[in-house]
């Protein structure tokens, strides 16, 4: 597998809590950074994404942004997300 290594700097308690977070998640740290990472550049995409969309067709409307609050709100632990 192709790599990139890299070398990161963190708060000594933002290296813990992400060491935890990781163990919790039974991964690597590595992992655990990669996926992050992944999340944050795929939600920068998005808020682009939605910026452009905006500017083309105009603001959301207040109904649109709570249809979207309401699919993208997290299922209750142990039920299955209505669809």
């Amino acid at each position: 597998m192709n790599v990139d290594r890299l070398s990161v700097t963190l708060d000594p308690k933002l290296g813990a809590a992400a060491r935890q977070a990781a163990k919790r998640a039974k991964v690597s740290l590595s992992a655990w950074i990669a996926e992050a990472t992944a999340d944050r550049v795929r939600n920068e995409a998005l808020g682009r994404a939605l910026d452009v969309w905006e500017a083309e067709d105009g603001a959301f409307t207040a109904k649109e942004l709570a249809a979207a609050a309401e699919a993208l709100k997290p299922a209750s632990r142990g039920k299955a997300r209505r669809r």
